[in-house]
Formats: structure tokens, C-alpha cells, sequence
């Protein structure tokens, strides 16, 4: 059975208000207290240094197009990595989701009506990218009827008229309420890759993920593989909010069981000091053995390594290839020597 929605926005927020941080975050069911300070990372959480022109050419041609990324509005590490490569996850249906989780850095509040124009200019974007591959995401939209089902397809439609050897992964909200009634839009029109996050284990749900169930989470990926068997289905999750290594390995069991075949596993970072704290810094050794047992499990392709993102390298997971090895302080100081060498 679907779920009942019950936290719709506070009426009192005007349209297009944006709620950040403590301000986002203070009504949900577990209060967040928060940090006096944000956790030092450890040594092996590096980002590599990325082309900065072309950080700037990605930002001004999204803002020609009136477009959002995710990477910008989750404040995500890997931005200058994917900008300064040419690539960014999309973000539709605006900035301003309907939710409250407090791992996330997107902004919570009443959100402006849909972008009629958005798909077209989405499209425009991907062409002028020259883009192979794409990730759309988008904000919970609890104020629409189909949650934004429908608006997915027309971005997939656009994108696919103008750009039709591009492929087109689309990661989705859970649409709480309207399940049957988004599946059955999204299979008029599938995607290459159909991905919704289940973010953290069940134990910690009512903590993280306010007004979202497990198992509905778990049905959605299992429902549309069933109304689209040839489209892959992809899951990912965030490690180090209070989890245990055997619960995550659980979890990795039901995805299998839900014929989900490609998983990304990432270490939670805290956004600011209003957000969920860090719980622990898990080690590339325990990253290790997630993905060890995703393989004995048979997902198709399973990345788990600290900076792993849903859309991190996309293409290169959906073609098989391994995890992209971690930018380290070796590599810094022989970055470091090679400059050197060139002045």
C-alpha cells in the first residue's frame, strides 16, 4: 500500500522561500542538535584538483539555461572532479524540495511551479555539452499529483529528439502516494537507467529520512523492473551516519532481493553544522568488503569507496569498469613534482 502523505509544507513559508540548515531542519521527527564543529576527514578523503575554466563554462552555460545540479545545490565534494570533466548530474522541478532530510543540503520550503520550458532547455544543455551519457535527478515535489513523473518523461522525450544516441539515467524521488500512477508514466517513456536512492539502513529512517518507508523505497525499484525488465535499475546509499557493517550488508541482500543491479556506496559528510552529524569515517577496508559482497551477490556493478556518489561517474559504472581509484597524498606530492618540473 502506498503511503498517506502527512508533512506537506508549512503554509506559512511563502512560495519559493527557501529553509536551509537549522532553520530546514527544525521540525522534523528526531531533532538534529548542532555540531560545535564539523569532523577533520581523514587522509583518504581527497578530491582530485579539476580544470577551473572549465568549472566556469559548465556554471555559466546552466545558468544561460536556467538549470540546477544537484552537484551545486548538495553541496557535493566531487564538483570540481565531474565540472572540470564536462559532466553534471541535472536537477528538475527547481531547488526547493519538499522534504526535510538532514543529510541533505537542498533547500526545503513551498516550491514555485514547474519549468514548462525546462525540458527543452535541458535538452539544449546536454546538446551544447556534447553529452553521451546524463543524470537527471530532481527535489521530492509532494505538491504534485504524480509527484513529477510526468515531467521526467518529457525531459527524457526532449533530450531523446535532439540528442537520440545520448543515454539518459534518471534518479527518482520515491513518489509517496502515487506509485502506481508515476510508474505507469515513467514506462510510457523509460529511461536507460532507472535509479532511486534508499539512502541508510532501516534502523535509522525515522532519524534521516522524514516522511520516506524502507520498503516503499525497495517496492518502487522492484515495481518498475517489473513494468520495464530491459531498463537496469541502480540504488545507492551513504555510510557512516550511525550504521553497522552487518546492517549495510543486509541491506545490500534486499536490494538483491528487489533485482536491483547496480549499487553505490559513499561516506555521509555533513553539509554544514545544522546537518546530521558524522558518526564515523568508515575505512576503504570496510569499503572493501561491501563491494566484495555485492560481487559474491551478483549485482552487475557495485562502486563502494568514500567519495561514491549516486551519479559519480555514471557512464563509467553503467559500462562496467571499477570504481576510479581514490585521489591520495601521493598523488598530490607527484602532482606537486611534475609542476615543478614544468615552471
Amino acid at each position: 500500500m502506498d503511503l498517506k502523505i502527512n508533512d506537506q509544507p508549512d503554509k506559512n513559508i511563502y512560495l519559493g522561500e527557501k529553509l536551509r540548515g537549522q532553520e530546514k531542519l527544525e521540525r522534523i521527527p528526531v531533532k538534529i542538535i548542532p555540531s560545535t564543529e564539523i569532523a577533520e576527514k581523514p587522509d583518504w578523503i581527497r578530491t582530485k584538483i579539476s580544470d577551473p575554466k572549465e568549472i566556469k563554462r559548465i556554471q555559466t552555460l546552466l545558468r544561460q539555461q536556467k538549470l540546477h545540479t544537484v552537484c551545486e545545490e548538495a553541496a557535493c565534494p566531487n564538483l570540481p572532479q565531474c565540472f572540470g570533466s564536462g559532466t553534471a548530474t541535472f536537477m528538475i522541478m527547481g531547488d526547493i524540495c519538499t522534504r526535510r532530510c538532514p543529510f541533505c543540503d537542498v533547500a526545503h520550503g513551498r516550491p514555485n511551479t514547474l519549468d514548462p520550458l525546462e525540458p527543452q532547455h535541458l535538452a539544449e544543455a546536454v546538446s551544447n555539452l556534447q553529452l553521451q551519457y546524463v543524470v537527471i535527478t530532481s527535489v521530492d515535489r509532494d505538491d504534485l499529483k504524480d509527484g513529477g513523473a510526468q515531467h521526467f518523461v518529457d525531459c527524457i522525450k526532449a533530450i531523446r529528439a535532439t540528442n537520440p544516441h545520448t543515454l539518459i539515467e534518471i534518479l527518482v524521488p520515491d513518489f509517496r502516494g502515487r506509485l502506481e500512477i508515476a510508474l505507469k508514466i515513467l514506462a510510457s517513456s523509460p529511461p536507460d537507467v532507472f535509479n532511486h536512492n534508499i539512502e541508510t539502513v532501516p534502523r535509522l529512517y525515522r532519524a534521516l529520512r522524514p516522511g520516506s518507508d524502507y520498503q516503499h523505497s525497495l517496492k518502487l525499484l522492484q515495481q518498475f523492473k517489473k513494468y520495464c525488465p530491459d531498463v537496469v535499475t541502480k540504488c545507492g546509499l551513504m555510510v557512516g551516519l550511525g550504521e553497522v557493517e552487518a546492517e549495510v550488508i543486509t541491506l545490500l541482500n534486499d536490494l538483491r532481493d528487489h533485482d536491483i543491479e547496480l549499487v553505490t556506496i559513499g561516506q555521509y559528510l555533513q553539509p554544514s553544522k545544522a546537518h546530521a552529524p558524522v558518526h564515523r569515517f568508515v575505512s576503504p577496508t570496510e569499503f572493501e568488503h561491501y563491494e566484495q559482497h555485492g560481487k559474491r551477490l551478483g549485482f552487475k556493478n557495485i562502486w563502494s569507496a568514500p567519495l561514491v556518489r549516486s551519479s559519480y561517474h555514471a557512464d563509467r559504472q553503467y559500462r562496467g569498469e571499477a570504481v576510479p581509484k581514490p585521489f591520495t597524498r601521493e598523488d598530490l606530492k607527484q602532482l606537486k613534482h611534475t609542476t615543478s618540473d614544468i615552471a
